[in-house]
């Protein structure tokens, strides 16, 4: 009987399997923090700027792949495949800690934003009525800050979660090559 095996000299289980605790890890904490944005953004109505919005592309990426490696530890999946799969998810986090560290540089005005967000509106449509243009466009600008925590924006915080998560993803293939 497979289930046997739990309780046989040697048997390590899947808590203390790496791959498995990096890529379920990774998933949650993703998610919490995805819920988080969505929160801010339905329910306190802090509306997210463009940059807000490219930065979730990480967690959109991230969550299906760490749960398809969790869930391949968990069914004694390739060992190279699951590793090469955190270590996209490595890269996949550490781009997206750039992405925000970068969005709050140019909250902190360190440098310029994307013009789309960032620079002068110029154009409302050209003719017609001026004053329906004005109502019509909702710009959320990058560089103004909505939300701050000990002094830090939501994309300091994405950055921090960020290089955490990658962090997670590093000792998950570390303690896998180490225990090979």
């Amino acid at each position: 009987m497979a289930s046997d095996a739990i309780f046989k000299p040697g048997y390590t289980g899947r808590a203390r399997d790496p791959v498995f605790v990096a890529g379920a890890a990774i998933a949650f904490i993703a998610a919490d923090v995805l819920a988080g944005a969505w929160f801010f953004e339905l329910v306190l109505d802090i509306r997210p700027c463009p940059l807000c919005f490219e930065q979730r592309y990480a967690y959109y990426l991230a969550i299906p792949l760490a749960a398809l490696i969790a869930f391949g530890a968990a069914r004694n999946v390739s060992r190279p495949l699951l590793i090469a799969g955190l270590g996209a998810l490595a890269v996949i986090w550490l781009a997206n800690a750039g992405l925000g560290a970068y969005h709050a540089g140019v909250e902190w005005g360190f440098w310029q934003g994307p013009t789309d967000c960032s620079g002068p509106i110029t154009d409302l449509g050209g003719g017609g009525n001026l004053l329906d243009g004005l109502n019509k466009v909702k710009v959320i600008r990058c560089d103004e800050v909505q939300w701050r925590f000990l002094g830090l924006s939501l994309a300091g915080y994405n950055a921090l979660i960020s290089l955490g998560l990658a962090a997670l993803a590093l000792w998950g293939i570390g303690k896998s090559m180490k225990s090979a």
